[in-house]
């Protein structure tokens, strides 16, 4: 099932964010993951360009390896650096999944963070930010 692509914020949208901070309308955007710890470009883009979206709603969305999946949103700041935590939900291969994760604003503009699978492995990822799915060179999936 494909997911909704959600409204991304611009600077007259924004709010404030449960813990007080603006740092919503600095992730809102398509993020393209360029690196991940555990998985090399091959199998990170099985399914087409691996990415990290996150709406102006707390709400996002994600895709790497075999995984799609959605994020509900906390923003905020730590250590002066924007700062996005997340549970998640998808599918992993037919199957069930979940977990959750986090991600900083590097001062160089890239998100970096951490992904967790409940129970499961986790990785570090590196992600710049895209122009828009649509400019990203998207594929389509790869038949299985």
């Amino acid at each position: 099932m494909r997911m909704k692509r959600r409204h991304v914020a611009s600077m007259d949208e924004v709010r404030i964010t449960r813990e007080g901070e603006y740092a919503v309308i600095e992730f809102a955007d398509w993020w393209r993951i360029t690196d991940m710890e555990i998985w090399d470009e091959e199998a990170r883009d099985l399914l087409g360009p691996a990415y990290i979206e996150f709406g102006s709603d707390d709400m996002g969305e994600f895709r790497f390896i075999a995984v799609q999946g959605r994020m509900d949103c906390r923003f905020g700041r730590k250590d002066a650096k924007p700062l996005v935590k997340f549970s998640w939900q998808s599918s992993d291969e037919m199957d069930e999944a979940s977990g959750r994760g986090w991600a900083v604003i590097e001062g160089s503009g890239e998100l970096k963070g951490r992904i967790f699978f409940h129970q499961g492995d986790d990785s570090a990822f590196t992600a710049t930010r895209g122009d828009s799915k649509a400019t990203s060179a998207r594929r389509a999936p790869r038949p299985i």
